[in-house]
């Protein structure tokens, strides 16, 4: 669910005048039993409402800091008049987020960035990954991804290369959200990939090497309608295995569904239903610039296992007003079994400080 993800309350943070809405806008359905095909669905799915390429990541450099690293570019399709003739027309929006995870600095170099699909300066294209915001982009080349972000105060330049096949979520990638069939979306992941580049942070360059997991998720009716928000983890376990799950809140802080995914070393496959996935906070923190107070450690029970996930750093809120109209804490984690460290992921959680709107 990188489950994405932290989405689009976008249309209000848009200075676009936008005009003529439709007074029946159509989206395509989220259906069951439909088969993802490769390449054409690591592309653009525009007549889909929402969807988002997100990418997070442990990275070390030469001097031996750990750091974590997220990109993620969404698109919307606004609900707009399409036979609106002019070039202007937001028939799709696009929004970047970008962050660096620093102990050192002791919290996130984050950025962000919304403009309309476009002349050229934004687009996310079909076919295969190739999404751009300006000099903002993240593209698939075969087996290896590129991502280049030169951002105001920060900047990095990664290579990302598939070691394992790509891992479906839910049922052949139909990922229920929600007890509602409708509350569905499209879904894959690619753990494990590794990287290799340059980031750019105080005034120096560092070559990092490391590992990331990308999700792809898209839909057109996300979210039950009860739901505020939504915890989510993806892990890459030392022995070669991954981790998807998570669940969504309702207004008590209770679940309404969970879900997840989880690949053995050996390649075995396991869906994980919502009786099979239980987060339990176990330490919270308080951002001092918004006030809102993130359970940012925990335990998550899949199945018959059990990990303790603590943070890189408690401090990796991200401020996404200026886009997504978002505040969420999403950041590196380390996983233990038993208090040993068995592997390293990132965690998001949303809708904490209110409830998340994608729409």
């Amino acid at each position: 669910m990188n489950t994405a993800r932290p989405l689009l309350a976008l249309v209000a943070g848009l200075s676009v005048a936008v005009a003529a809405l439709a007074a029946n806008p159509s989206y395509a359905p989220v259906i069951p039993a439909y088969a993802l095909i490769f390449p054409a669905d690591f592309g653009s799915h525009p007549q889909f409402r929402t969807e988002w390429w997100y990418v997070t990541g442990w990275l070390t450099t030469q001097s031996g800091e750990s750091l974590g690293f997220q990109v993620t570019f969404f698109r919307t399709k606004p609900n707009i008049d399409e036979d609106n003739p002019s070039s202007f027309a937001p028939r799709q929006l696009l929004v970047a987020h970008c962050a660096i995870s620093d102990p050192k600095r002791g919290r996130l170099w984050q950025d962000q960035r919304i403009r309309r699909a476009a002349l050229g300066l934004a687009e996310a294209a079909t076919g295969d990954t190739h999404v751009w915001i300006d000099n903002w982009s993240l593209r698939r080349e075969g087996d290896h991804y590129s991502t280049k972000i030169d951002a105001e105060d920060f900047s990095f330049d990664l290579q990302m290369y598939a070691t394992q096949e790509v891992l479906l979520n839910g049922e052949s990638g139909f990922s229920r959200k929600g007890p509602a069939p409708e509350a569905a979306s499209y879904y894959y992941s690619i753990p494990h990939m590794r990287v290799a580049g340059t980031i750019a942070r105080n005034g120096g360059t560092d070559r990092v090497s490391g590992e990331a997991w990308l999700d792809h998720e898209w839909s057109s009716e996300y979210l039950d309608s009860r739901a505020v928000g939504w915890d989510w983890i993806g892990i890459n376990l030392d022995d070669g295995s991954a981790l998807m799950a998570f669940r969504t809140r309702d207004a008590t802080g209770a679940a309404l569904w969970a879900g997840g995914t989880f690949r053995s070393s050996d390649g075995k496959v396991t869906i994980l239903a919502p009786a099979d996935v239980t987060f339990t906070s176990s330490r919270r923190w308080r951002s001092p610039r918004t006030g809102i107070l993130y359970p940012v450690q925990w335990q998550v029970r899949v199945g018959p296992r059990a990990f303790d996930l603590v943070p890189l750093l408690d401090d990796q809120e991200n401020d996404t007003r200026l886009s997504t109209g978002a505040i969420y804490w999403e950041g590196a984690v380390r996983a233990y079994d038993r208090q040993r460290l068995v592997g390293r992921g990132y965690l998001e959680l949303t809708g904490y400080g209110e409830a998340l709107r994608l729409r």
